[in-house]
């Protein structure tokens, strides 16, 4: 994961292992694997339960710009709870005054395609989806019945970059 790099002072007598640290451990990080994490998968009313389902995160960390992918399947024993969904980012999102939008896909009985929001200094995201039978274009919190009721083997996908708090 790359890091901020050292401030040289005049005089000093460079080695290779911090050459090797500065520069090709910095430079390696840039093309690693992601990094991977278990998001938690919550809601605003009575909590959802993953069962025998899955759900994924993986991210790329550059300094402070974080990349990250969340991938949710729903099992045959998941329950939905009640209210809006919200899911967990590997890092606090900075306090920078903006909210940050990604793209969110609903797999279920039909394709839906949203967005992410991520407020400041927050630690999850929110799924916002097209409202159920609207022909506004307006979008809504994605929850249990909202596009459509989610049963076995809905997949929630979303994907976004962010700026983190450290």
């Amino acid at each position: 994961m790359t890091f901020a790099p050292r401030t040289w002072v005049v005089g000093e007598v460079v080695s290779a292992a911090i050459m090797n640290q500065e520069i090709r451990d910095q430079f390696n990080s840039m093309f690693a694997a992601w990094t991977a994490y278990t998001p938690s998968w919550t809601s605003s009313g009575t909590a959802p339960a993953l069962g025998n389902g899955t759900i994924l995160g993986r991210y790329m960390k550059f300094g402070r710009t974080v990349v990250c992918h969340i991938n949710l399947v729903t099992g045959s024993t998941s329950t939905y709870g009640t209210g809006a969904y919200n899911f967990s980012l590997p890092f606090t999102s900075a306090n920078a005054g903006a909210s940050y939008v990604g793209s969110a896909h609903l797999l279920g009985s039909l394709r839906w395609v949203g967005e992410i929001v991520i407020s400041p200094n927050t630690s999850s995201c929110s799924a916002f989806m097209p409202k159920l039978s609207t022909t506004n274009g307006q979008v809504d919190f994605l929850t249990a019945a909202q596009p459509e009721t989610l049963a076995a083997g809905a997949q929630v996908r979303l994907t976004f970059v962010y700026e983190s708090a450290t």
